[in-house]
C-alpha cells in the first residue's frame, strides 16, 4: 500500500505540463525544452511534467478529445531521460510524468528506472501512469492491447513489492518471481506517489485506491465530473482503510484572456477557485496555453505563480520527501 511522504506537500500546488515533443520546445534543440524548465523552476512551480509515447502510429484517430498535437513522426522525446536530465539542471520542483505508459516498460524496469531518477533528484519523482490509448504500442512492445488495464495492475504490483520488499515477491498474471532484489529503493517510510490516470471505471477505481497516491482525470472532464470522481475515490480509500484526505487530484486550469489577448490572472485563479470546490488539489497549466511563442511563455512564468500566491498563500511548503 502506498504510504504518505514524510515531508508532505502542503496544498494546492502548481504544475506545469511542457511539452517534450513537437516543436514547440523539443524540435531539433531540446536545450530549448530544458531552459523553459529551469525557468519554471525558479518560477516557483511546484510540478514539471512530461508526456510519454514510445511509437506512433499513423492513424491517430483514437486519440479522441482533439486533434492529435503532432504528426506521426515528430520528435517525441523520452519522458524518464528527460527528467533525468532535468534532475541535474534544477532545484526544487517536483518532476512528474503525465503520464507514462508503465506497462511499455515493464515493472522491472520501471522500478528500477523511477527509482533511480527519484534518488538522483533528491526524492522528486512523482510518477504518473495510464493505460494510453494507441493500440500500435502496445504492438511494438510485443503486449496484447487489450489486457492493457490488467497489464498495468500488475506493472503497479511490482514497482510497489520492489519499492518496498528485499528481497521482493509478486505473482500476477503477467509477472511472478520470488527472491529478488531491486536497489536503490526508496528511503524507508516513504514511497515514489503514484498517480493514476484515467475516467473513474471500478477497474480505475481499485487502481486508484489498491497503488494510487492520486488521481489524474481523464482529459476534458468538467468540474462536475471531478467532484463526483473526487468524493468516489475518498469514499473508496476509507472503505480501504486509507486516509482520504491524503488524496491527491489534479485538475487542468485555463488561461483566461483580456480583451486584449493578454492574461486575466484574477478570472484565471478565479477558475482555480471553482476547481478547489470540486476536490482538485493540483492545478495543471499547460505551457502551450500560455502563449504560442515559447519566449512569451517562459516570460509570462512569473507572473503565474505570483497571482497563485496570491490567491492561496505564500506559507506553502514544496519540499522533497524525506
Amino acid at each position: 500500500m502506498p504510504t504518505t511522504p514524510a515531508a508532505e506537500l502542503s496544498l494546492p500546488t502548481l504544475s506545469i505540463n511542457v511539452p517534450n515533443f513537437g516543436s514547440f520546445l523539443a524540435g531539433d534543440d531540446y536545450g530549448r525544452f530544458v531552459r523553459f524548465c529551469v525557468a519554471a523552476d525558479q518560477a516557483g512551480f511546484d510540478r514539471i511534467q512530461v508526456t510519454d509515447h514510445v511509437v506512433m502510429g499513423s492513424d491517430t484517430s483514437g486519440y479522441t478529445w482533439s486533434t492529435f498535437p503532432t504528426e506521426p513522426d515528430a520528435v517525441w522525446l523520452e519522458p524518464l531521460t528527460m527528467l533525468a536530465l532535468l534532475a541535474g539542471k534544477t532545484e526544487r520542483a517536483r518532476l512528474g510524468t503525465g503520464i507514462v505508459m508503465a506497462a511499455l516498460r515493464g515493472g522491472a524496469v520501471l522500478a528500477k528506472t523511477a527509482a533511480t531518477l527519484d534518488l538522483i533528484s533528491g526524492g522528486r519523482l512523482d510518477l504518473g501512469v495510464g493505460t494510453g490509448w494507441q493500440e500500435r504500442e502496445y504492438e511494438a512492445a510485443g503486449l496484447d492491447f487489450a489486457k492493457r488495464g490488467p497489464l498495468l495492475d500488475d506493472t503497479l504490483a511490482v514497482l510497489r513489492a520492489l519499492w518496498s520488499s528485499a528481497p521482493a515477491e509478486v505473482s500476477t498474471s503477467s509477472a511472478s518471481f520470488a527472491d529478488v532484489y531491486c536497489s536503490p529503493r526508496p528511503a524507508p517510510g516513504r514511497n515514489i506517489p503514484i498517480w493514476v490516470a484515467g475516467s473513474l471505471s471500478k477497474p480505475v477505481v481499485r487502481r486508484v485506491t489498491t497503488w494510487g497516491d492520486g488521481w489524474i482525470p481523464i482529459m476534458g472532464a468538467g468540474n462536475d465530473d471531478l467532484a463526483a470522481g473526487t468524493n468516489l475515490l475518498r469514499r473508496s480509500f476509507e472503505e480501504a482503510g486509507r486516509d482520504p484526505n491524503s488524496l491527491q487530484v489534479r485538475g487542468r486550469l485555463g488561461i483566461e484572456r483580456a480583451t486584449d489577448g493578454s492574461i486575466d490572472l484574477e478570472r484565471t485563479m478565479n477558475g482555480a477557485t471553482a476547481l478547489v470546490t470540486c476536490g482538485v488539489t493540483d492545478f495543471m497549466v499547460a505551457a502551450a496555453d500560455i502563449d504560442k511563442d515559447a519566449d512569451a511563455a517562459e516570460e509570462a512564468l512569473t507572473e503565474l505563480v505570483a497571482a497563485f500566491l496570491e490567491r492561496f498563500g505564500v506559507d506553502r511548503v514544496i519540499d522533497a520527501p524525506a
